[in-house]
């Protein structure tokens, strides 16, 4: 089934977007929430339009964002975690709230929401997956080191 989001949906997508969910989801929860609408062909031409208009005014930010994205991927990020004795196996595993703190304190802020993980439980070398526009996305490395 194919429906529009009306809202930003984590792990889901964007406003205004257009996916492909399981019909029961869809019908029994994003429609009758007000969180989707069916994507009929009437739908999809409109959201289109909207989609152009918008465009233009997004320009801006998506040029102010594109300069962001070509800046995070050459930062050093280190993300501290405690480690057995001797090991590399951490207590617990890196999250996205851990992964956001390290680059707001290197003076980027990105929301949670739409960083995305794999599970990491030893120290090393990892990307971490960043949407910051529906059109902006982009891999940024990172490491995970010892206290």
């Amino acid at each position: 089934m194919d429906i529009i989001l009306l809202e930003n949906i984590e792990k889901l997508g964007f406003k205004n977007e257009v996916i492909k969910v399981k019909n029961g989801f869809g019908r029994n929860f994003l429609i009758p929430s007000g969180k989707a609408v069916l994507a009929t062909e009437s739908a999809v031409k409109v959201l289109n339009e909207n989609l152009r208009q918008q465009e233009q005014k997004d320009s801006k930010l998506i040029a102010e964002l594109s300069k962001t994205a070509e800046a995070l991927p050459n930062l050093d990020i280190k993300i501290k975690a405690k480690v057995a004795e001797g090991g590399t196996k951490l207590f617990g595993s890196i999250t996205s709230s851990q992964f956001t703190d390290a680059l707001s304190a290197l003076g980027h802020d990105v929301d949670k929401r739409f960083v995305k993980l794999t599970a990491i439980k030893k120290l090393g070398k990892y990307e971490a997956e960043v949407k910051l526009h529906r059109s902006v996305k982009i891999s940024v490395p990172f490491s995970v080191v010892s206290e």
